[in-house]
């Protein structure tokens, strides 16, 4: 089956950057749309951006203007560049992955911290 990894969450201060990372490892498998989630304390589950095959993207508004997602489909990866972080965007983002044939699969999630 298809495991997805994250890297590249920590604690930063506001204003701050990060870039996280997220990886498909297995065989088999083609990936189709990938994405990053997000849930913060006392939210619900929140898409933060999207990406198509083709390198179409979609964000959330809180975000936009902010954050940048990219794939390399050569290695299987999904990025996610936050720029000019804020005490808001302190939550648990997981990466989501749309393969064929295996569908739907979700990494277990890095922690971003940003402080005031």
């Amino acid at each position: 089956q298809v495991r997805l990894v994250e890297s590249g969450g920590g604690l930063v201060q506001a204003g701050g950057s990060l870039r996280l990372s997220c990886t498909a490892s297995g065989t088999g498998f083609a990936v189709n749309r990938m994405a990053w989630y997000r849930r913060a304390p006392g939210n619900q589950l929140e898409l933060v951006a999207g990406i198509t095959r083709d390198g179409g993207t979609n964000y959330a508004d809180s975000v936009k203007g902010r954050f940048t997602i990219s794939r390399d489909n050569a290695k299987k990866t999904v990025y996610l560049q936050m720029n000019s972080l804020e005490p808001e965007d302190t939550a648990v983002y997981c990466c989501n992955m749309q393969t064929v044939p295996f569908g739907s699969s979700w990494g277990q999630g890095t922690q971003v911290t940003v402080s005031s």
